[in-house]
């Protein structure tokens, strides 16, 4: 569950796809880049720079995490949250019934 975007997933995919489609006619990556943001209406060109560098990364053209991967351990770390209290839970369920029964009980 990512934050909202105002961009909508097909504008991102169209906008790395247009890079690598125009880049070959620009003198670096960046001059495409900031030549698709204005094209497409993006407000800026550090925008479509990162969406670029992600679908490297998810490609395995670049070093770094993947978004997979990044989603996956964000869903272990709260899955393991959830896990740390539920047992501080339990611990304190079973300190709380322990001590019911070392009391002196009026059975």
């Amino acid at each position: 569950m990512g934050r909202a975007s105002k961009y909508t997933e097909e504008l991102r995919e169209r906008s790395v796809r247009m890079v690598a489609e125009i880049r070959p006619d620009y003198r670096s990556q960046w001059a495409a880049i900031c030549q698709v943001a204005g094209k497409l209406g993006i407000g800026s060109p550090e925008t479509v720079r990162t969406w670029v560098r992600r679908a490297e990364v998810d490609k395995g053209d670049r070093p770094g995490v993947t978004t997979d991967q990044a989603a996956e351990v964000a869903r272990l770390k709260r899955e393991n949250a959830e896990l740390r209290r539920a047992n501080e839970i339990l611990k304190a369920a079973a300190i709380f019934f322990g001590a019911e029964l070392d009391r002196p009980g009026r059975r």
